[in-house]
């Protein structure tokens, strides 16, 4: 892959800006280690615009943004490095199905849009929640065993059910915006007709 476009950059860190700030409004609580919102939504947007690498830095410059502002959770320094850094980069992995979103909404075709697009959201959302996973086994073994499991068991649901229906609240939400504004798709080197029927 080529450098990242000095455009591409600037959207990145103002998407993960809107980011941070829909991470900080009320999300769906489901107990202490559980949680459901669409904060992600921001860099996914970045991964279908312009890809795999501008997406990895939206969402690193989210996750420093989070330590800036206080909002990380830390309790050694490598849990911070994997549940942070690592972990909301992976959100970038979504951009893999950025040419596959761009044809979709440059032929009109709505249906293939949302299964690109959600399969290109699940993607992100599972290769951010593999290393909050790998970080609950390891970290927070403590809430394992308050909850009478083990720490794999403990962290696969909490994470699993927190991927799962973040997951959903993504590709519900992009799929609404996209499907009918695909010239959110746009950038300086692509154009793409509407979708929206007459």
């Amino acid at each position: 892959m080529g450098k990242i476009s000095l455009q591409a950059m600037i959207e990145a860190a103002i998407f993960a800006a809107m980011a941070l700030v829909l991470d900080l409004l009320p999300s769906i609580k489901f107990g202490p280690s559980i949680s459901i919102s669409f904060a992600m939504v921001p860099v996914f947007i970045v991964a279908f615009r312009w890809g795999v690498k501008a997406a990895l830095f939206s969402g690193l410059l989210w996750s420093l943004l989070q330590f800036a502002t206080g909002d990380a959770w830390i309790l050694t320094p490598i849990q911070a490095i994997i549940d942070y850094p690592i972990a909301f980069s992976f959100i970038g992995l979504a951009g893999m199905l950025a040419p596959s979103v761009q044809k979709m909404a440059a032929e009109g075709n709505r249906n293939g849009l949302i299964m690109a697009l959600t399969i290109g959201i699940f993607i992100g959302s599972l290769g951010r929640y593999f290393w909050h996973f790998i970080s609950g086994v390891v970290f927070f073994g403590s809430y394992a065993k308050e909850a009478g499991k083990t720490p794999i068991v403990y962290s696969f649901v909490a994470n699993g059910i927190t991927m799962f229906f973040s997951f959903l609240a993504c590709t519900i939400v992009l799929s609404i915006i996209l499907a009918m504004r695909t010239q959110l798709l746009k950038t300086n080197k692509t154009t793409y007709p509407s979708t929206k029927s007459a």
